[in-house]
């Protein structure tokens, strides 16, 4: 399904079927809602519009996932990248204390959805750990214990000693434990909604590229290059991956590479040892590292970089020093899967939510937190096309596509910066 193995490497392998699907073609009856993009925030928003009665298909340019929604690491997590007390400040008294409540039970979302949906994409809730390097580090996950807390979230700090018998490496000097949160297998995870989607009625369409939308006053009309579809309203949910229509949705965010490895299935010595209530963890750094086990006990490490050219070679060797400096049990570390993608990341951190057009919004923005945002955040949009809740009940305030300053610049500093931290680095 995937040309290319450095796409979406073991999740393509290990993902159930999603369903069946066609290109769009001639003559296809109309619907109330087109959703643009079928990845988490597309097709959670098509299968809450389904359920609520409206018309729906969805049209994804290459197959379902192909974005980050397939490729990333797969933690479920509460909240964003920023201090929840940040967003209160960014976004004033209304809008940031909705979005931190709305993104504090994003995780329940998933995994109701999983369950009521029963779907097959390695669902574990566990927990993650933010794991703290050095006294800073540890600072960092304090603060952001303690603004937690005040909110009532079910978050522990861990000193160095609980987090050396929880991750089974004392790397680190203590960790932040979120019971909110969980792993997934994330492309999985998409087939899934897209089923459940199919389910309730709505109409999935791939290879179908968008090429060109004209208002017609009542109605858009939509075009791919093999047909056209008329529709009352536009969910654009393309993210990062946004191309011919709507660039303004890539332009406002930074592409940040980032590359997954998996290790061949651990034994039982050592699955027993590393993670072994099977949290899924990443760290404090700038040039952050992830890692988490699947269900077949493959380790899965991650970090900031691009897998193409001698990048490929140097994230390789350092991901191999990396893991036995971590875990020496492991010996010789060899890599049975790679990939990678890219996560758009915004000025602030913040999603943004537009009006494109007249009956035409998006959300895009998620930082390296689409899941659980996605998830919910797609279903808030639908609420919104349904007629649920007004514009200013959205959890974000409506904002317009602006340009990231020294855009092309700052991903090339991002790509090659990886490559020649990770080419230096003799810790992990």
């Amino acid at each position: 399904m995937n040309q290319d193995p450095r796409s979406h490497g073991l999740w393509a392998d290990s993902a159930p079927p999603g369903p069946d699907t066609s290109y769009l073609g001639v003559g296809e009856p109309a619907v109330d809602v087109l959703v643009i993009g079928g990845g988490f925030t597309g097709l959670s928003a098509a299968l809450h519009l389904s359920q609520g009665g409206a018309r729906v298909a969805v049209l994804e340019a290459q197959e379902l996932g192909f974005g980050a929604s397939g490729r990333n690491v797969g933690l479920v997590n509460a909240g964003l990248w920023l201090m929840p007390e940040s967003l209160p400040f960014l976004l004033g008294p209304v809008y940031g204390p909705r979005l931190l409540r709305i993104l504090d039970h994003a995780p329940d979302l998933v995994y109701q959805l999983v369950q009521r949906h029963d779907m097959q994409c390695q669902a574990v809730r566990n927990g993650t750990l933010h794991c703290a390097v050095g006294a800073a580090g540890f600072r960092e996950i304090r603060a952001r214990w303690q603004q937690w807390k005040q909110l009532g979230a079910p978050v522990e700090l861990l000193d160095a000693d609980a987090t050396a018998r929880a991750l089974g490496t004392a790397a680190y000097r203590g960790s932040l434990l979120d019971h909110r949160a969980g792993t997934i297998q994330p492309l999985a995870y998409v087939r899934g909604l897209a089923q459940a989607a199919v389910r309730a009625g709505a109409r999935l369409y791939t290879h179908s590229r968008v090429r060109a939308v004209n208002d017609g006053g009542t109605h858009w009309q939509v075009w791919t290059d093999q047909g056209k579809i008329d529709t009352s309203w536009v969910l654009v949910a393309t993210d990062a991956y946004t191309q011919d229509i709507w660039p303004e949705l890539q332009r406002q965010q930074i592409r940040l590479p980032y590359f997954n490895m998996a290790t061949r299935p651990l034994d039982k010595r050592q699955y027993a040892h590393i993670l072994p209530k099977g949290e899924g963890a990443w760290d404090t750094r700038k040039m952050l590292s992830s890692f988490r086990l699947d269900q077949d006990g493959r380790l899965i490490f991650g970090s900031v970089g691009a897998l193409r050219g001698v990048g490929t070679r140097i994230h390789e060797n350092w991901g191999r020093r990396a893991l036995s400096r971590l875990f020496p049990e492991l010996g010789r570390v060899e890599f049975d899967y790679e990939w990678y993608g890219h996560i758009g990341m915004t000025s602030d951190a913040l999603p943004r939510l537009h009006q494109l057009a007249r009956h035409t919004v998006s959300i895009s923005g998620y930082n390296g937190r689409g899941i659980a945002p996605g998830t919910v955040l797609g279903r808030e949009l639908a609420r919104l096309i349904l007629g649920q809740i007004d514009m200013a009940d959205m959890p974000l305030p409506l904002t317009e596509p602006a340009r990231a300053p020294l855009k092309s610049a700052r991903e090339a500093l991002y790509e090659y910066g990886a490559m020649a931290a990770h080419a230096a680095s003799d810790r992990f």
